[in-house]
């Protein structure tokens, strides 16, 4: 047989995890990794914490699965600590980013046909964006790697240029529903927003009455030292998209929106058969005990200070490997003079330190929230011995 069992659509890597240990991977001949990937941002609480542990096997053991026919005390109970703790109103699980961006999108939609004006469907996106590999979330995106060979596309969306408000402007015409945003580009290079262009959006959105739908999939839940990346912009969106970071490794996401936002997805507009489980209420929960407890954000700030000081102490001694730092918080990107792929799988196999390649040519640093000073000082000891023993491959 040619084809492998597993599908072959990732590059997989020699890299075979059995066991995690807080900030590290243990492969299965014993090797241990610095994981400074965390499952490209997911493993929140690092790997094999016991409160969330405790959680998914006392659920596992009560109930784990029931139609959603049936009444949620474990749904609402959750969604009602996540409305309590944001912008929102109401919150709709799912099992994953892209069902979550899915959702936000058929909720802006359904919005502006609950108000008569249905021509409203367009949503205004940005290059270089990453919301997902479904249909109508690759139909968001303009990149070419997760849209060739599977067009016709979906229509009601129109690509501009990233941090460009004059641009969002100009794109806005009788079908705009919208802006689908992420805060801070993840897959697309650790770019954030600036304060201009995001404030510029939520304006515009009021202004013209359009919904500002964020996607804080990657850059959520933490990420980036606050609750949610948009608080550094004093602004609120309308509908959110949230995954990753929300259950620290077990699938779930999340469509949080306003009353308003959310005034057109009433019974039978959208469902799921697995999101909002028990069992995945009860990790979400546990996640989030530990995300707001008193200090863990303000840690995850001063962590990420020093992480960025670290790194960009780091770039003048390897001047020929490292241009510069960009992110916020755990955030981290570092952008390269050569290749970033090669330069991330140089780490891996060599110096036992796991990041991640993005756009741009740049180097995602997303280590686990509960990183301390010993871990970045492991981490820029093991980039630095990388940089210096990186061989630049010949051009072809």
């Amino acid at each position: 047989m040619a084809i492998t069992p597993l599908m072959p659509v990732y590059p997989r890597c020699g890299v075979r995890p059995v066991r995690g240990e807080g900030c590290y991977l243990i492969g299965e001949r014993g090797e241990r990794y610095l994981d400074f990937a965390a499952g490209i941002a997911v493993n929140a609480l690092g790997h094999s914490n016991a409160h969330l542990i405790g959680a998914i096997q006392k659920q596992a053991a009560t109930l784990m699965h029931v139609s959603n026919l049936y009444g949620s005390p474990q749904g609402e109970h959750f969604a009602q600590r996540l409305v309590d703790a944001t912008f929102a109103d109401t919150v709709f699980f799912t099992n994953s980013g892209a069902e979550a961006v899915e959702c936000a999108i058929k909720t802006a939609r359904r919005y502006h046909y609950a108000q008569g004006r249905p021509e409203r469907h367009t949503l205004i996106t940005f290059a270089n964006a990453f919301h997902g590999r479904t249909l109508g979330t690759i139909s968001a995106t303009n990149q070419p790697k997760m849209r060739d060979g599977f067009e016709p596309l979906l229509p009601g969306f129109q690509v501009v240029p990233f941090n460009d408000l004059a641009a969002a402007e100009a794109a806005i015409d009788e079908e705009t529903a919208g802006f689908l945003v992420e805060p801070v580009q993840g897959e697309g290079g650790m770019t954030p927003s600036t304060p201009e262009f995001l404030k510029g959006l939520r304006a515009l959105a009021d202004r013209h009455g359009l919904l500002l739908v964020l996607d804080e999939v990657q850059c959520g839940y933490g990420r980036t030292g606050a609750f949610f990346a948009h608080e550094h912009y004093g602004i609120t969106p309308d509908i959110m998209a949230v995954a990753k970071g929300i259950g620290g490794g077990f699938p779930l996401g999340a469509c949080l929106a306003t009353e308003k936002a959310a005034q057109g997805m009433v019974i039978g507009t959208h469902g799921s058969t697995y999101g909002g489980n028990p069992l995945a209420m009860a990790a979400g929960e546990a996640v989030l005990d530990v995300i707001l407890e008193p200090g863990f954000l303000q840690n995850v700030t001063r962590t990420g200070e020093r992480l960025r000081q670290a790194l960009e102490q780091m770039i003048p001694n390897h001047e020929a490997i490292f241009e510069d730092v960009r992110g916020l918080g755990l955030m981290q990107g570092i952008k390269l003079k050569v290749d970033n792929r090669a330069f991330v799988a140089h780490l891996r196999n060599n110096h036992g330190l796991l990041t991640v390649a993005a756009g741009d040519n740049v180097v995602r640093v997303l280590p686990p929230l509960i990183i301390d000073e010993s871990h970045i000082a492991e981490c820029v000891e093991k980039l630095s011995a990388g940089a210096r023993d990186f061989t630049v491959p010949e051009p072809a």
